[in-house]
């Protein structure tokens, strides 16, 4: 059985989906907090398998202790479950520090209590890199302090996986360095929902289009880019959920040399904001309601994939296009508008 924290929010949703399209048992672990339990409901629809679901918050030790000796059968963890706002951990450090680090220090305590082998997958950041050097990005390229709270959570917390990987011969660590996942599943019952403003380009910008938002603010016009506006490297939610599968199946298998690896999950190609614009309009045929704003604090100018790794040691790559991840962004954005 595999314990998926957050496996109802956008990337786990996904995640799931994949998971028990390959005949894994899943039980999912969600306090629902930044998600909807109707997505329970949208991934049932889909494949039509019995999922396990339990509401708990991590950061209850007690809780979380009794899923573990509720389940004894999980082999294998695959960690979403965080807060993830860029913006919104510069303003609230504290909630970002607790949740996101007590939630994996829990999880680790419950692994280090069983007996057998319990390998983790660990759902990372580009934020890691914080300002690099070179582009495209490596697992190479030297850790900074990254630019939010947000990212220095995730920061810290591969090095706590990486320390704690060392100590136990039966857990071994995958962490997943995600650049900017995009679209929704290709049945469209399942894609991003953020619950209240949301944070992420994309949506932002399909909810310009649906005209739930009135306008698009472009956050800065003014970097050190062809055009001026950030660069990033948008990658669609299929081919980053399917890895998680591959990088599970590899762990599970015990192929691997180290106790604690990284991989880097993007395509590759660096993609500026008002490219993202004009490709969009192209898309959808509207013309989007847009302004330039100023830049906002976290962000960094550009960032951007060197994926190499991931196909040379995991076999995966990115398949979908860019135009492909925004045009079911916009499917998707139009089918919850009802439209």
């Amino acid at each position: 059985m595999i314990l998926v924290t957050g496996g109802l929010g956008y990337i786990g949703s996904h995640t799931v989906v994949e998971l028990l399209e390959n005949d894994f048992e899943v039980l999912i672990v969600d306090d629902l907090s930044n998600s909807s339990i109707s997505v329970l409901d949208s991934i049932n629809s889909i494949v039509k398998k019995n999922i396990l679901f339990e509401q708990i918050n991590l950061c209850n030790k007690k809780d979380l202790s009794l899923i573990f000796q509720k389940y004894p059968n999980i082999n294998g963890v695959i960690h979403f479950a965080a807060h993830k706002s860029v913006r919104e951990s510069i303003s609230k450090p504290i909630d970002y520090y607790y949740n996101n680090l007590t939630s994996i220090l829990n999880i680790l305590e419950e692994i280090m209590i069983k007996s057998e082998f319990c390998p983790l997958i660990f759902s990372s950041s580009c934020t890691v890199y914080g300002r690099a050097n070179a582009f495209p990005i490596s697992e190479d390229e030297p850790i900074k302090l990254p630019e939010s709270p947000y990212g220095n959570t995730k920061k810290v917390a591969e090095e706590i996986l990486h320390d704690v990987s060392l100590t136990n011969k039966n857990f071994n660590v995958i962490s997943l360095r995600y650049f900017n996942p995009i679209g929704a599943h290709s049945s469209l019952k399942i894609g991003e929902l953020p619950l209240g403003e949301p944070q992420n380009l994309i949506p932002i910008i399909t909810k310009t289009g649906i005209g739930s938002i009135e306008k698009l603010i472009v956050n800065g016009s003014d970097y050190n880019t062809p055009d001026g506006s950030c660069i990033r490297d948008y990658i669609h939610i299929t081919d980053l959920s399917k890895a998680h599968v591959i990088a599970l199946k590899k762990l599970l298998s015990k192929d691997s040399s180290k106790s604690f690896e990284v991989y880097n999950l993007g395509t590759g190609k660096g993609t500026s904001v008002f490219e993202i614009i004009k490709l969009f309009e192209s898309v959808s045929g509207l013309k989007l309601n847009y302004e330039i704003g100023s830049r906002r604090e976290g962000d960094v100018p550009i960032s951007y994939a060197n994926p190499a790794k991931a196909e040379r040691e995991l076999g995966w790559k990115a398949n979908l296009s860019l135009k492909e991840g925004l045009s079911s962004a916009w499917d998707w954005e139009k089918r919850i508008n009802n439209l």
